[in-house]
């Protein structure tokens, strides 16, 4: 199944981009296309320039903030031959598949010149200690609540837009390891946590309380999947609060 990050704001951006300022051939891309470029894009990208492509210093590929002005060609070539006496290495892709990257680089680049906000890690890391009351339930470096998952490294994991979704849709993307899971026990008890694992005879979960609780099946009414208790900021949080906790959530990325 294709992710479901690639918004559709952004592929509308690539298509006003595609057709203003880049070459004719160019005009013949499609979602499918620029969903495959941002594939390739974390496959093989991300892992140096990050999933935001701001991890190398004074380079910001997420954003179109290259060294020089470079043509799609020229993209193309350094993606499948590197730069010499760099760090940036030869890739195995094809060249359409490094055209798809390019295409969906561009794409990222016309939809953020669209954004007139700028996010301010500060803001942010204030607005997760107070306002938003993030360490309730995350840690970051050992510091606030493990019920959550931790967020220590979670900008080198996530980009900015998955990073925004969480947050104003907490139930459209729940990673595995993060799923809550309710069990009613043959008396009527129900017990609500993060699943930490199961299988035919068990169930483990980290409750409300933060404590590890073991389950037999066999002591077990129910057992079922429920929504994430994260509340949504979509509404509790301005357009630039949001912006700003991006921004510190992106900032997150070494223990």
């Amino acid at each position: 199944m294709r992710t479901k990050t690639f918004t559709a704001a952004l592929i509308l951006g690539a298509l006003c981009a595609l057709f203003h300022h880049t070459p004719l051939h160019a005009q013949h891309e499609t979602a499918s296309d620029l969903l495959d470029g941002e594939t390739a894009f974390k496959a093989s990208c991300a892992n140096c320039h990050g999933p935001d492509g701001d991890q190398i210093q004074g380079i910001d590929i997420g954003r179109g903030r290259l060294r020089r002005p470079m043509t799609d060609a020229e993209l193309v070539q350094t993606i499948l031959t590197g730069i010499p006496n760099t760090p940036m290495p030869a890739t195995q892709m094809s060249p359409a598949q490094a055209s798809q990257v390019v295409a969906y680089l561009r794409a990222r680049w016309a939809s953020i010149s669209a954004t007139t906000l700028v996010g301010d890690a500060a803001r942010g890391k204030t607005l997760f200690d107070t306002k938003g009351d993030c360490a309730s339930c995350h840690r970051v470096q050992g510091a606030g609540s493990g019920l959550g998952p931790d967020l220590t490294t979670i900008g080198a994991a996530r980009t900015a837009a998955e990073l925004q979704r969480a947050l104003t849709d907490p139930n459209a993307q729940v990673q595995p390891q993060d799923r809550y899971y309710r069990v009613t026990l043959n008396d009527g008890t129900q017990v609500e946590g993060r699943l930490l694992s199961h299988d035919t005879f068990s169930v483990h979960l980290l409750d409300s309380n933060q404590r590890l609780r073991a389950f037999s099946k066999a002591d077990l009414r129910e057992a079922a999947f429920i929504t994430s208790p994260m509340p949504s900021y979509a509404t509790t949080l301005t357009a630039q609060e949001l912006t700003d906790l991006v921004s510190y959530l992106s900032s997150l990325r070494t223990r």
